[in-house]
């Protein structure tokens, strides 16, 4: 039984392995296809190719089950663990199977131990993963404008990868009103799109046309693909230029510079091309000038400036211009170009002078005619519109003349040649542009000399100071005046006025040089004499009629020591200066023997006497006061003192060259009984000297005051100029015989004296005064001027 079982077993192997290998050998002599779409991705399972084969999947990897290819990056391969047929990489039907309606690869399987070789087919089955391709996105027809409608243009088909419905199956084009589109299937080659002119072109209604082609495929939803079609219309010159304006007008200032911009024509020419391209020019019937003044650019039509405008010479240009293209048979229009001169005020005013007198008497009443002035502007307007103006500081003015554009030049107050002998006038002229412009001219004018002014004389009165003892016939001072006018008027003679009036008798001994004014005395001055005089001087000049003037002339002698001292006492019986004086002996310290007196009659410091011993018997015993001539007793008189004593007194003035003279004392010293008898009869002899002293102070008191009311007399003159100086005598209280006084003046920033005796501390001696005068310190400011000759 069980031995049955085991043969039915083997039997049932033996069948089912004879099967197999039936069924092998048909797989392995029939074709296994498979199917998958292009783009799958890597690693996509295609189909179990060893089970379709019906092999042993346990035998596949020792079998090496492979696919053989001589591709080095196969599409397919085969997992040898399972036996399914993977996809290795992307496949791109297009890219394998280019221009096939159907893609099929075929792979070649092998098997060894034993080797077996299968075969299968797999089909790439296509989708639509392309659109429609136009070998240009953009295309450009010209078309010429005159092309006749229905006239066709072969366009470029599209072109699809895809195959069978996913190919280009139809072509749209954009609307429009020119074109229309009709499509030619070519079979194989595809349908190809065909432009049609369906309405005539214009090109100056429209340049160009842009047209949209659009190709479609047959998928589901369709892909497309669009082209660019730009139709350019060519141009046929049917069209003349145009002006943009109807007139052109313009306003152009004069003295534009050269080289500016008057106005732009512009005009316009539908066409295109040479055809559409603009030339100007002018035309033929302008004027050769102007081509001197304006042109025009040939490309822009601009007109520039080439020479001078002037508004003064023309003020309006009409210019005829024409516009051309440049077609082969040229069209042409032409238009006016108004261009209108704008006046600007380029031109000053221009100032005549007629009628001109140079020179006017200087008496002229006002409103005297100098000159007429006539003003002329080339401008226009107010441009030409002048105002003629003098200066305010002058004595002139501008009056309008009844005519325009004229003016007289007139005097408007009086004249003075003195203050002012000539003028420069400066007349302006200024118009009423904007900017003004203005002229100026100067004219000179001369004020003629008329005899209208006196002499007048530097100083008055004049003061001089005269030192006596002048020599005869010379020149001792001088007088000097002018004259404001000029030439004859300004010629001045002198003479000294003789009225004979006693006042002016002393004027006989003086002479003047009527030319320049020099006075010299005919006589030597004595002070002593004549301390002071005056008279008049008279200028006329040389005018007619002729005009003059007097001055004062104040003469002062100035002293010189020309006197010596003279001995008042002691005088003796026979006039010399001698004299005895007896004292007694007891007499103490101190006592007054006697007093030297003296008189000089010069002053000042020829005048002023100082005393000295010049001889005594004893020093000691006797002193001698220096200014007041006292002669006193030093001591009290001793035993062994002499009974008689002389001396001798030296009394001295102090002029530059001194003057003295000496007087003697004898002095007798008696007993005081004797001393007494001696002095009544030496009361009688002072009572009679005391007599004689007493005229002699009365005739010096005399002199003394005509000489003061003489100073005051020519101070009250001095102060009437403003000359500050005051004069006054000084005397002594105890008048000794030596006449006292000074005189004090002023002359710029110095005080001056003449004194006698006394001097003021802090007093200088003026040099070249003969040692009379002192510069005292200023006190007080004043001015003041004395000449000393």
């Amino acid at each position: 039984m069980e031995q049955r079982k085991c043969e039915t077993r083997r039997a049932t192997r033996h069948w089912i392995c004879f099967v197999a290998a039936v069924l092998l050998w048909s797989v392995a002599s029939a074709q296994i296809r498979y199917s998958i779409p292009e783009e799958v991705n890597e690693g996509t399972a295609v189909g179990n190719v060893a089970k379709d084969l019906g092999l042993d999947k346990s035998t596949l990897k020792d079998r090496r089950y492979r696919i053989v290819s001589s591709a080095t990056d196969p599409l397919f391969h085969v997992n040898q663990n399972d036996g399914i047929l993977y996809v290795s990489r992307k496949i791109d039907r297009e890219e394998v199977c280019e221009r096939s309606s159907t893609c099929l690869i075929n792979l070649k399987t092998v098997l060894e131990n034993p080797l077996e070789v299968h075969y299968a087919e797999v089909e790439v089955l296509d989708i639509n993963d392309h659109s429609p391709n136009f070998p240009e996105t953009e295309k450009t027809l010209e078309i010429s404008e005159s092309v006749l409608s229905g006239t066709r243009f072969q366009l470029q088909a599209a072109r699809d990868p895809d195959s069978g419905p996913f190919s280009v199956q139809q072509y749209k084009l954009s609307s429009n009103d020119h074109f229309r589109l009709e499509v030619k299937d070519k079979g194989e080659d595809g349908k190809i799109p065909i432009l049609i002119v369906q309405k005539s072109l214009d090109r100056e209604a429209a340049g160009s046309h842009s047209l949209v082609l659009t190709a479609m495929d047959g998928g589901k939803p369709p892909k497309s693909g669009e082209m660019n079609i730009l139709v350019n219309v060519l141009d046929v010159n049917d069209n003349a230029p145009v002006f943009s304006k109807d007139v052109y007008s313009v306003m152009l200032d004069e003295n534009t510079p050269v080289g500016t911009t008057v106005v732009q024509v512009n005009a316009t020419d539908s066409d295109e091309g040479p055809n559409g391209e603009i030339v100007y020019a002018f035309s033929n019937s302008v004027n050769r000038r102007l081509f001197k003044l304006f042109e025009i650019i040939p490309s822009t039509g601009e007109i520039i400036v080439k020479g001078p405008i002037d508004y003064e010479h023309k003020d309006k240009y009409e210019i005829e211009i024409q516009a051309s293209d440049k077609g082969l048979a040229p069209l042409t229009t032409e238009k006016s170009v108004i261009i209108k001169i704008v006046d600007v005020n380029d031109n000053a005013p221009e100032i005549e002078v007629t009628s001109f007198s140079s020179s006017i008497p200087e008496d002229s009443r006002p409103g005297t005619t100098v000159a007429l002035i006539s003003v002329n502007d080339l401008d226009s307007g107010l441009n030409g519109k002048v105002i003629c103006s003098i200066g305010e500081d002058v004595p002139f003015a501008l009056s309008p003349s009844l005519k325009d554009k004229m003016y007289s030049l007139v005097t408007k107050s009086p004249l003075d040649r003195e203050k002012q002998s000539h003028y420069s006038l400066t007349i302006i002229a200024k118009d009423s542009g904007q900017p003004p412009l203005c002229s100026e001219k100067t004219i000179n004018v001369v004020v003629s000399d008329v005899n209208d002014n006196s002499p007048e004389f530097s100083l008055s009165p004049y003061t001089f100071y005269v030192t006596e003892g002048n020599e005869p016939g010379t020149s001792v001072f001088s007088v000097k005046a002018f004259d404001r006018d000029e030439n004859d008027n300004a010629l001045i003679s002198y003479h000294i006025l003789r009225d004979g009036n006693q006042e002016n008798k002393l004027a006989s001994f003086l002479n003047i040089n009527s030319d320049n004014g020099h006075i010299s005395a005919l006589k030597s001055f004595d002070f002593e004499t004549l301390k002071t005089f005056q008279f008049q001087v008279v200028a006329t000049d040389s005018g007619t009629p002729s005009l003059s003037n007097n001055v004062t002339v104040n003469v002062f002698i100035l002293d010189q020591n020309d006197n010596a001292p003279v001995i008042l006492y002691p005088v003796s019986s026979n006039g010399s200066a001698e004299g005895v004086e007896e004292i007694p002996r007891n007499v103490n310290a101190g006592h007054l023997v006697t007093k030297v007196r003296a008189y000089d009659a010069d002053i000042g410091y020829n005048g002023w006497l100082l005393f000295s011993l010049q001889e005594v018997t004893d020093h000691s015993l006797f002193g001698l006061d220096r200014y007041t001539g006292q002669i006193r007793t030093l001591r009290s008189f001793t035993e062994t003192d002499e009974a008689e004593h002389k001396l001798v007194i030296l009394v001295k003035d102090n002029g530059n060259v001194s003057l003295s003279a000496t007087a003697t004392v004898i002095v007798k010293v008696v007993e005081p009984k004797e001393a007494f008898a001696a002095s009544d009869v030496k009361s009688a002899t002072q009572e009679e000297d005391n007599n004689v002293t007493f005229y002699l102070m009365i005739t010096l008191g005399s002199v003394s005051v005509l000489f003061l009311i003489s100073i005051i007399v020519l101070i009250a003159m001095q102060c009437s100029k403003t000359t500050d100086y005051t004069s006054k005598y000084l005397q002594e209280t105890n008048y000794d015989g030596t006449l006292c006084h000074s005189i004090q003046y002023r002359s710029g920033d110095k005080r001056y004296m003449l004194v006698g005796p006394r001097m003021s501390i802090g007093s200088t001696i003026v040099p070249g005064s003969h040692a009379n005068t002192l510069v005292l310190p200023d006190r007080r400011r004043g001015s003041g001027e004395v000449r000393h000759v």
